[in-house]
């Protein structure tokens, strides 16, 4: 991996804040092109998110992946739907298929009310001690040479195996790299013990500094080191003034949409990481160098939902403060979201890239 890592995120139809879905569920040649732009446009990895009333995550990215030669993708699941034996060869399965290219983004699930609709009922933190277990079942599974018992809390199998294992490796073992976010106190020993990547959504730089410096100290009980990513919305445009009359027309129009969807101002979600944008837009629409968190306080801190706006090269400078603090990966993605995609290839990734490796040379230099 280079020293910094863009993810983008495709869905199945055209669809964000300012864009009602219209039309089916899936659209393959709109899935073919917002993948092949990410391609095109210097993206190292794509992810493919999960809903509870979504179309299969797993199917969308094999179907992406063949469409696509070199960019690498990253499945957002949800233990608890899926046997972790099953998933563990589904996994395997897909990253031979792929050649390699598949990470997984492990979601316990931030709403109740959300994960009811598939059938589970455990509550939040019970659901990241099933992760705890499901992940360490995984493991097992993609690196056990005979078939192994395991009775544990949530699951119980016997003679487990699988005759597939993934491409990857890590330490010599096969792996598919792991994701993992959320910021409760039941997640951070959880991430800390399994996760090669762990995400947190677009907080101002001090809860930034201050969640991975906790999940870095949770990581050290374990013997373990880990990167970081940190989600944005970037709006940009030639000027600072026009980047901010973009996103002022961003907010109207989705004030606007959830006005005709019947929808009010959202509340938190039981989600951490939804109270901690929230925590963020309570001090302001705008921190920071260029931190805007207006469509997060006006969904309820759902999903990754603030910006950074202005020039691209104000952005990438935003980004490199991040940089500084340990972020290694940023997922971006735009409110117009095939056309950002492609407009994030023609400076923002580039000049980013540029901003790294001059700091990157400035540090072995004064080393």
């Amino acid at each position: 991996m280079s020293d910094i890592e863009f993810i983008g995120m495709i869905q199945s139809q055209k669809v964000s804040e300012i864009h009602p879905a219209r039309g089916p569920a899936i659209d393959r040649d709109y899935v073919r092109a917002f993948a092949q732009a990410h391609e095109q446009a210097g993206f190292d990895r794509i992810l493919v998110p999960h809903h509870s009333t979504s179309p299969d995550a797993t199917l969308t990215v094999a179907y992406a992946a063949s469409v696509t030669e070199r960019i690498h993708f990253m499945l957002a699941h949800r233990p608890g739907f899926v046997a972790p034996t099953l998933a563990a060869r589904q996994f395997a399965s897909l990253d031979q298929y792929s050649g390699g290219r598949l990470a997984v983004h492990y979601i316990s699930g931030g709403s109740d009310d959300e994960q009811k609709r598939d059938g589970d009922w455990l509550d939040h933190d019970q659901r990241y001690a099933r992760t705890d277990e499901y992940l360490d079942v995984l493991r097992k599974v993609w690196t056990a040479d005979k078939p192994f018992d395991h009775e544990g809390a949530h699951y119980r199998f016997q003679s487990a195996f699988s005759e597939v294992k993934p491409v990857q490796t890590q330490n010599g073992k096969p792996h598919v790299p792991v994701y993992f976010g959320g910021a409760s106190e039941a997640a951070i020993p959880v991430a800390g013990k399994h996760a090669d990547v762990y995400a947190l959504w677009g907080e101002s730089l001090d809860q930034a500094r201050e969640l991975t410096g906790r999940v870095r100290a949770e990581a050290a009980k374990h013997g373990r080191s880990l990167r970081f990513s940190v989600s944005f919305r970037p709006i940009l445009a030639d000027t600072e003034e026009k980047a901010w009359a973009r996103a002022d027309a961003i907010l109207a129009e989705t004030r606007r949409l959830r006005v005709v969807q019947g929808f009010g101002r959202g509340g938190p979600q039981q989600s951490e990481g939804a109270k901690r944008l929230l925590a963020a837009a309570e001090k302001g629409a705008r921190l920071d160098k260029r931190l805007w968190t207006a469509i997060a306080q006006e969904i309820g801190g759902r999903s990754n939902s603030t910006a950074l706006v202005g020039t691209p090269e104000q952005v990438a400078d935003a980004l490199l403060d991040y940089y500084d603090l340990g972020v290694t990966t940023f997922l971006i993605r735009g409110f117009d979201p095939l056309e950002d995609a492609i407009d994030y290839g023609r400076e923002l990734i580039p000049r980013t890239r540029e901003l790294v490796a001059q700091r990157l040379a400035a540090r072995r230099k004064a080393a």
